[in-house]
Protein backbone atom coordinates (compact mmCIF):
# COMPACT_ATOMS: atom_id res chain seq x y z
CA UNK A 1 0.00 0.00 0.00
CA UNK A 2 1.16 3.64 -0.43
CA UNK A 3 1.84 5.90 -3.13
CA UNK A 4 1.98 4.81 -7.04
CA UNK A 5 5.69 4.93 -8.51
CA UNK A 6 5.42 6.97 -11.11
CA UNK A 7 9.10 7.35 -11.55
CA UNK A 8 9.33 5.87 -15.12
CA UNK A 9 5.80 7.71 -16.60
CA UNK A 10 7.49 10.31 -19.07
CA UNK A 11 6.23 14.22 -17.86
CA UNK A 12 3.86 15.52 -20.38
CA UNK A 13 0.96 18.15 -20.44
CA UNK A 14 -2.28 16.94 -18.48
CA UNK A 15 -5.25 18.95 -18.03
CA UNK A 16 -8.78 18.52 -15.96
CA UNK A 17 -11.65 20.06 -16.11
CA UNK A 18 -14.75 19.32 -13.56
CA UNK A 19 -17.62 21.05 -12.72
CA UNK A 20 -20.37 20.80 -10.08
CA UNK A 21 -23.30 23.46 -8.39
CA UNK A 22 -25.02 25.23 -5.37
CA UNK A 23 -28.35 25.24 -5.07
CA UNK A 24 -29.53 28.59 -3.71
CA UNK A 25 -32.63 30.37 -3.27
CA UNK A 26 -33.36 33.07 -5.37
CA UNK A 27 -33.07 36.09 -2.73
CA UNK A 28 -29.39 34.27 -2.02
CA UNK A 29 -29.33 34.88 -6.10
CA UNK A 30 -30.32 38.32 -6.12
CA UNK A 31 -27.80 39.40 -3.22
CA UNK A 32 -24.94 37.80 -5.12
CA UNK A 33 -25.88 39.53 -8.20
CA UNK A 34 -26.43 42.69 -6.39
CA UNK A 35 -22.89 42.42 -4.80
CA UNK A 36 -25.40 42.48 -1.12
CA UNK A 37 -23.19 39.22 0.52
CA UNK A 38 -21.99 40.48 3.84
CA UNK A 39 -18.69 39.01 3.88
CA UNK A 40 -18.15 40.23 0.07
CA UNK A 41 -18.22 39.09 -3.54
CA UNK A 42 -18.64 35.61 -2.71
CA UNK A 43 -17.55 34.46 -6.68
CA UNK A 44 -14.66 36.25 -6.22
CA UNK A 45 -13.68 34.45 -2.55
CA UNK A 46 -13.98 31.12 -4.09
CA UNK A 47 -12.48 31.79 -7.31
CA UNK A 48 -9.23 32.40 -4.82
CA UNK A 49 -10.06 29.47 -2.55
CA UNK A 50 -10.14 27.16 -5.71
CA UNK A 51 -6.72 28.04 -6.46
CA UNK A 52 -5.53 27.12 -3.47
CA UNK A 53 -7.26 24.21 -2.48
CA UNK A 54 -6.03 22.50 -5.92
CA UNK A 55 -2.47 23.76 -5.50
CA UNK A 56 -2.71 21.99 -2.19
CA UNK A 57 -4.39 18.68 -3.24
CA UNK A 58 -1.46 16.79 -2.41
CA UNK A 59 -2.04 17.56 1.59
CA UNK A 60 -5.26 16.83 1.56
CA UNK A 61 -5.46 13.61 -0.07
CA UNK A 62 -3.05 11.13 1.01
CA UNK A 63 -1.78 9.82 -1.94
CA UNK A 64 -2.14 11.97 -4.25
CA UNK A 65 1.28 12.89 -5.51
CA UNK A 66 2.68 16.77 -5.20
CA UNK A 67 2.57 18.41 -8.51
CA UNK A 68 3.68 21.41 -9.61
CA UNK A 69 0.33 23.51 -11.76
CA UNK A 70 0.96 25.49 -14.50
CA UNK A 71 -2.64 26.78 -14.29
CA UNK A 72 -6.13 26.98 -12.56
CA UNK A 73 -9.06 28.54 -14.38
CA UNK A 74 -12.07 28.64 -11.86
CA UNK A 75 -15.50 30.42 -13.41
CA UNK A 76 -18.67 30.79 -12.56
CA UNK A 77 -22.57 30.65 -13.80
CA UNK A 78 -24.95 32.15 -12.03
CA UNK A 79 -28.33 31.21 -12.81
CA UNK A 80 -31.55 31.52 -10.86
CA UNK A 81 -31.36 28.20 -9.13
CA UNK A 82 -27.75 28.41 -8.06
CA UNK A 83 -24.43 28.84 -9.01
CA UNK A 84 -22.84 26.23 -11.54
CA UNK A 85 -18.89 25.89 -10.85
CA UNK A 86 -16.17 24.99 -12.93
CA UNK A 87 -12.30 24.32 -12.32
CA UNK A 88 -9.58 23.91 -15.35
CA UNK A 89 -6.17 22.83 -14.25
CA UNK A 90 -3.07 22.35 -16.39
CA UNK A 91 0.26 20.93 -15.45
CA UNK A 92 3.61 18.86 -16.72
CA UNK A 93 3.50 15.71 -15.07
CA UNK A 94 3.77 12.15 -14.86
CA UNK A 95 0.41 11.57 -13.23
CA UNK A 96 -2.91 13.30 -13.51
CA UNK A 97 -4.64 16.54 -12.35
CA UNK A 98 -7.79 15.63 -12.13
CA UNK A 99 -7.76 15.05 -8.20
CA UNK A 100 -6.68 18.76 -8.29
CA UNK A 101 -9.73 19.67 -10.41
CA UNK A 102 -12.03 18.14 -8.14
CA UNK A 103 -10.68 19.28 -5.25
CA UNK A 104 -10.06 23.13 -6.85
CA UNK A 105 -14.25 22.90 -7.28
CA UNK A 106 -15.06 21.38 -4.22
CA UNK A 107 -13.83 24.29 -2.56
CA UNK A 108 -15.08 27.09 -4.56
CA UNK A 109 -18.91 25.92 -3.82
CA UNK A 110 -17.81 24.95 -0.06
CA UNK A 111 -16.42 28.85 0.00
CA UNK A 112 -20.09 29.43 -1.51
CA UNK A 113 -22.01 27.77 0.68
CA UNK A 114 -20.08 29.84 3.64
CA UNK A 115 -19.96 33.41 2.32
CA UNK A 116 -23.96 32.98 1.71
CA UNK A 117 -25.38 30.60 4.82
CA UNK A 118 -26.84 32.87 6.81
CA UNK A 119 -29.38 34.15 3.75
CA UNK A 120 -30.05 29.82 3.31
CA UNK A 121 -30.67 29.16 6.92
CA UNK A 122 -34.08 28.52 8.08
CA UNK A 123 -35.78 29.50 11.06
CA UNK A 124 -34.36 26.30 12.93
CA UNK A 125 -30.65 27.01 11.75
CA UNK A 126 -31.29 24.25 8.74
CA UNK A 127 -30.62 24.38 5.18
CA UNK A 128 -33.62 22.67 3.80
CA UNK A 129 -32.86 23.16 0.54
CA UNK A 130 -29.32 24.13 -0.16
CA UNK A 131 -27.35 21.73 -1.63
CA UNK A 132 -24.38 20.82 -3.55
CA UNK A 133 -24.33 18.46 -6.40
CA UNK A 134 -23.11 17.39 -9.73
CA UNK A 135 -19.54 17.03 -8.75
CA UNK A 136 -18.07 15.73 -11.90
CA UNK A 137 -14.83 15.20 -13.80
CA UNK A 138 -16.08 17.05 -17.16
CA UNK A 139 -13.09 16.61 -19.58
CA UNK A 140 -9.60 15.20 -18.73
CA UNK A 141 -6.56 15.01 -21.41
CA UNK A 142 -2.84 14.11 -21.75
CA UNK A 143 -0.30 15.02 -24.31
CA UNK A 144 -0.45 11.62 -25.46
CA UNK A 145 -4.01 11.70 -26.06
CA UNK A 146 -3.88 14.34 -28.52
CA UNK A 147 -0.84 12.66 -30.57
CA UNK A 148 -3.00 9.84 -30.46
CA UNK A 149 -6.12 11.17 -31.95
CA UNK A 150 -3.88 12.48 -35.05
Amino acid sequence: MGMVDVTEKPVIRREAETGGKITLSFETIEAIRKGGIKKGDPLAVAEVAAMNAAKQTHLLIPHCHQIPLDMVKVDFQVQDTGVEAGCKVRAQARTGVEMEALVGVTMALNTIWDMVKYLEKDVGGQYPDTRITDIRVVRKEKELDRINRI
